[in-house]
């Protein structure tokens, strides 16, 4: 009996160290610098749950919000690069790097470029209150009421602050910033009345174009949109030379496994391709695009410079 129980226990401790050497099965983490329903939100979890399949692991998304993403962003460069956490990216990555004096990373220098997803444009949204149905009139009114009207964003550093800011340099128009969390706490806002007026990506404005409570002016892109082909450009109603964009794209830590980046790119560049995923995509205006690991390395490096012109032109600055 005694023998039994030995060799009993000899199998418990054989089996238990076992599996504490048996490597757990991964998880890939998607981080979103901006609070849950915001534009990176969505996008994430729109494949998050393909991703992983494709990936043959567990993928979650976790947000990490606050001062205009550099938060959550922070969190991915300081993580080990052999972590699996990624971060999903927009124009506001390269944004923070010439908007903040401060930052305790390099936007640039301190992330590996993963899978570009796809690019969308903006939509300048109004409250119906402001007696304006095109970017011209808009910024005739605003130029009659100075400092009397504010523009909503997700937060300071946002691509939603940064295009409303750039947009109100160029118009030379006095607006307040009413800085939040998220592009979606932004349009609620001007439907509220508290604001009159935002500039969102297109995935978070197609849900208002029927809205009556809301009103969308102007489209940011150089040429209409094919999600809202009766919305003029920014350029064409008003503001000529008026032009913003966004790229949205996984980043990991600087140091991130070669082999790590190839598989994850392939991975979406397959998804790009699944009609169900295109569909996802389409629904929230977003024109996909893959591309290599180095390509998309490239059109960081060309959209920084873009957009510390665009910074500089605005005038915003965070200390």
């Amino acid at each position: 009996m005694q023998r039994r129980d030995f060799m009993a226990t000899g199998l418990a401790l054989a089996a238990g160290n076992a599996l504490a050497q048996a490597p757990n099965p991964k998880v890939t983490r998607i981080v979103v610098p901006f609070a849950a329903g915001g534009v990176q939100d969505t996008l994430a979890r729109a494949m998050s749950n393909e991703l992983g399949i494709a990936l043959g692991q567990t993928v979650i998304v976790e947000n990490r919000p606050g001062a205009g993403g550099t938060v959550g962003t922070g969190f991915v460069a300081k993580s080990p690069a052999d972590s699996g956490t990624m971060v999903m990216a927009a124009a506001s990555h390269n944004i923070a790097g010439s908007l903040y004096t401060k930052l305790t990373y390099d936007p640039q220098k301190d992330f590996a470029p993963i899978a570009h997803i796809g690019t969308a444009d903006y939509v300048l949204m109004i409250h119906p209150d402001v007696p304006a149905k095109t970017a011209g009139e808009y910024i005739r009114y605003a130029k009659a009421n100075p400092g009397k009207m504010n523009y909503a964003t997700a937060g300071v550093g946002s691509a939603t602050h940064l295009s409303m800011a750039y947009f109100n340099g160029l118009a030379g128009i006095d607006v307040v910033h009413v800085p939040l969390k998220a592009t979606g706490e932004a349009i609620n806002e001007v439907i509220s009345g508290r604001a009159q007026a935002v500039i969102a990506a297109s995935i978070g404005a197609l849900a208002f174009a029927k809205d009556s409570r809301i009103r969308l002016i102007g489209v940011t892109s150089p040429k209409r949109s094919r999600y809202l082909p009766d919305v003029p450009t920014i350029a064409e109603s008003g503001l000529p030379g008026y032009q913003f964009d966004s790229w949205f794209g996984l980043l990991g830590p600087v140091g991130t496994p070669a082999a790590e980046v190839a598989r994850v790119n392939a991975a979406m560049a397959k998804l790009l391709k699944d009609p169900v995923i295109l569909e996802r995509l389409d629904k929230q205006g977003i024109e996909p695009l893959a591309m290599s690991s180095g390509d998309f390395g490239k059109l960081l490096a060309v959209d920084y410079e873009r957009m510390a012109r665009v910074v500089k032109a605005s005038g915003a600055k965070v200390e």
